[in-house]
């Protein structure tokens, strides 16, 4: 049976289709919700309840599932097929494609490569150097995070090659220019923006355009438990109380799935492809706001730099206004000596 859309649906994207891997909770959730309101058929995955996150963190089992996700993407009016894969998998993997290809007789336009499965690893490393860590935490990081991103991407451009059209969002962060949480993290962050790069080298004049979206802060569902229960000192690094602001003045789970509404309604995206994309500056460029009217904090803030590096005075004297210019950003991974 092939999968219809309601024909009384008005959006920007209606008639497209579009996968969003990890999508139960957190920026993924927040994506697929903004991508079916705008039209599309979503197909989102998970793993299975009994293999989840939540399911062997009782503190977490109250967040969202990939069934609710499923069921408020069609409570405003959209269209969503829940798949559970494991995505350390790759023979599910491609089943998951082979499915897809099926009932869309062919068809992808967007896959939002976002699904990640080391928060319990990584929040669980006490801060240690990689050198006192079990080396299999690059396994934990990086199959789902990194490798099954690359899986899903060969498998989302055969269809997407054929069709002259496509796109593709690797979901990465600051990790990929500078330091944060641990080397496996760092790594694999590094590596999905250089994929994109690499990717759309390749994908030179087929159509398919590939980028690497970098949200700020992030209002998710699991900060608001650390939040909540005073752990996000353990949770992430750096001064617990520039964190929390950070957390709480952040962006919504669906204010990524705004910015990638935007790419995917942008006829001339193509000029973006294989480049890093920090959702502030979508916002910005596209003119839309998070989904309370307001404009959530600015991962190119000064101030918070500042304060976040221990500058505090001054920070202080710097206004709310001031961003970091990207040359600037792009220097702060530089690699080179120089001399």
């Amino acid at each position: 049976e092939k999968f219809t859309l309601f024909e009384k649906m008005a959006g920007p994207l209606v008639g497209k289709f579009a996968l969003v891997t990890g999508a139960s909770r957190g920026i993924g959730r927040g994506i697929a919700l903004q991508l079916g309101q705008a039209g599309a058929t979503v197909f989102i995955t998970a793993r299975h309840p009994s293999q989840s996150f939540a399911s062997s963190h009782p503190e977490f089992a109250h967040l969202p599932s990939l069934e609710q996700t499923r069921k408020d993407i069609e409570s405003r009016g959209g269209k969503s097929v829940a798949i559970y894969c494991d995505h350390s998998d790759p023979y599910e993997i491609k089943e998951l494609f082979q499915k897809i290809e099926v009932h869309t007789e062919g068809r992808l336009d967007i896959l939002v490569n976002n699904a990640f499965s080391a928060v319990s690893e990584l929040n669980n490393t006490g801060g240690k150097p990689f050198y006192e860590l079990d080396p299999s935490i690059w396994d934990a990081v990086n199959n789902v995070g990194l490798r099954n991103h690359y899986y899903c991407a060969v498998y989302a451009c055969k269809m997407m090659t054929e069709r002259k059209s496509g796109l593709v969002v690797n979901v990465s962060s600051l990790g990929g220019l500078t330091y944060a949480i641990n080397v496996a993290y760092g790594c694999g962050k590094a590596a999905l923006d250089r994929m994109a790069t690499d990717m759309a080298e390749e994908l030179k004049g087929t159509g398919v355009t590939v980028v690497s979206l970098w949200p700020a802060a992030v209002k998710t569902e699991a900060s608001k438990v650390y939040i909540e229960s005073g752990k996000t000192q353990e949770a992430f690094k750096g001064p617990a109380d520039v964190i929390t602001e950070t957390l709480v003045t952040g962006e919504s789970i669906e204010f990524p799935g705004k910015c990638v509404v935007a790419l995917a309604t942008d006829p001339k995206v193509s000029r973006k492809t294989g480049k890093v994309l920090l959702t502030g500056d979508l916002a910005r460029e596209y003119k839309f706001k998070d989904i309370d009217g307001l404009r959530p904090m600015d991962s190119r803030s000064l101030r918070i730099a500042l304060r976040f590096l221990g500058w505090r005075r001054l920070s202080s004297w710097i206004p709310a206004w001031v961003r970091i210019p990207l040359p600037a950003m792009h220097f702060a991974g530089y690699k080179f000596t120089l001399w």
